[in-house]
């Protein structure tokens, strides 16, 4: 039995984390890190959890933790991973971090997006992306897991097969995405306020968001190509879900049928991505609650373009599914258990 503590369990993600890994049974979580909620019934911050949780929330002692489990799940903000990394700690447990700390493999990049100092960049080069469809193999043999966030998930994914074979200009793509608020963490903020989100859609982080330079530097390593990109995400007054439609021109032209064949061929052994059947195109409502990532794509001979799009939850697949996932390959687990999440509908 693995044993697992998660530092930030009562931020969203982190309530996700728990509510899928009490339906894993090769796991038992020994820790509920809460900062804000210590000595305090977990099931009481999320009733959603009584009579199924019985922990106590802990402080985010990572030291300590270490000595008491296999992983540390850290679903926390940026840098604060990063202030606590110590090779002492990664001697004895993993590390899965759900923040940004370790994604970006460029120091600068990291601090001039995320403005501030990255506390432990010695181990950058060590730390793997987490993306499990792409980096599989190196997530198996890994101390310290990037996981790699909600937006850059479901838009490298819609994009990635077109990009590695090379098929489209890269300095052309544009993505746009919509996200529910639950991506804006559980923290109060005004702009989160039921009156201020419902009836309502806006974009925000125009041009500056931080995702942007996560979602360019796997694509250029997917291309081979430096690739710079416009990415605006919008926000939607849903609960849960990341829609993503991008555009790039085609290098040359080409048939749907060779498309399709490129998408099936680079998912076919995908536990979680599906390509949907010609003229679908995915929606939100069809991969709720679970692991799922829907792909597919429109060529529109007019313009010489191709629009791809994509589908997840934020939540699951855009975070806590994914770091289970991570997890299951770094213990040479089978990589869907605890996952077999059927999504909800309505």
């Amino acid at each position: 039995m693995i044993k697992a503590g998660i530092i930030g369990a009562t931020g969203y993600a982190g309530g996700e984390l728990v509510r899928i890994l009490m339906g894993h049974k090769d796991v038992e979580v020994k820790w509920y890190g809460s900062r804000s909620y210590i000595d305090q019934k977990y099931a009481a911050v999320y009733q959603n959890l009584f009579q199924i949780v019985e922990g106590v929330c802990k402080d985010d002692n990572m030291e300590e933790l270490a000595n008491q489990v296999d992983v540390i799940f850290t679903a926390t903000p940026q840098g604060y991973c990063a202030s606590l990394l110590k090779e002492e700690i990664l001697s004895k447990v993993k590390i899965i971090d759900l923040s940004a700390d370790f994604r970006i493999k460029d120091q600068k990049v990291y601090e001039e997006w995320y403005k501030i100092e990255h506390k432990s960049p010695q181990f950058l080069p060590e730390a793997v992306y987490g993306l499990c469809e792409i980096n599989r193999e190196k997530i198996k043999g890994a101390r310290i897991l990037a996981n790699p966030g909600c937006y850059p998930t479901c838009s490298i994914l819609s994009i990635y097969p077109l990009a590695r074979e090379g098929l489209i200009d890269m300095n052309t793509l544009i993505i746009d995405a919509k996200s529910g608020t639950s991506g804006a963490g559980r923290g109060a903020k005004v702009d989160n306020l039921y009156c201020e989100v419902n009836e309502n859609i806006k974009a925000y982080g125009v041009a500056t968001h931080r995702h942007t330079p996560e979602i360019e530097e796997q694509l250029t390593l997917a291309s081979g190509t430096k690739t710079v990109l416009n990415f605006t995400p919008h926000l939607v007054p849903m609960n849960r879900g990341i829609l993503v439609t991008a555009y790039a021109s085609l290098k040359r032209e080409v048939s749907y049928d060779k498309v399709k064949e490129i998408y099936d061929r680079y998912y076919a052994g995908e536990q979680f991505v599906r390509v949907l059947e010609k003229g679908v195109c995915p929606q939100t409502k069809w991969v709720e609650g679970s692991n799922y990532v829907d792909v597919n794509f429109q060529i529109d001979p007019r313009t010489g373009r191709v629009i791809m799009m994509g589908a997840m939850d934020n939540l699951v697949k855009g975070a806590a599914g994914q770091a289970v996932q991570n997890m299951n390959l770094m213990f040479g687990l089978p990589e869907k258990e605890g996952l077999n999440l059927v999504p909800m509908f309505p």
